[in-house]
């Protein structure tokens, strides 16, 4: 794959991205650029801590979460009659 085709590939990946995670791999990205991708902190992170982010991404991609806003909705619904 040459450049051209390596750059298309990854607009088509990212274009397919919701806000959040479009979000995040622009921090990532960003992070990469600026020479500060530092894998030292994940690599301090236990098995267990990593194998927990590897599942809540999973969570995540395949829409198994609840959205801040929802969240905070319910509540305030449920205490403001207090």
């Amino acid at each position: 794959m040459n450049a051209a085709e390596l750059k298309l590939e990854i607009f088509r990946q990212v274009d397919r991205l919701d806000k959040s995670n479009l979000e995040a791999i622009y921090g990532i990205l960003m992070n990469y650029i600026n020479n500060q991708y530092d894998i030292s902190e994940w690599n301090s992170l236990s098995d267990e801590q990593q194998k927990g982010i590897y599942t809540a991404i999973d969570e995540l991609e395949n829409g198994r979460h609840i959205l801040n806003e929802d969240i905070i909705e319910k509540y305030k619904k449920r205490y403001s009659n207090e």
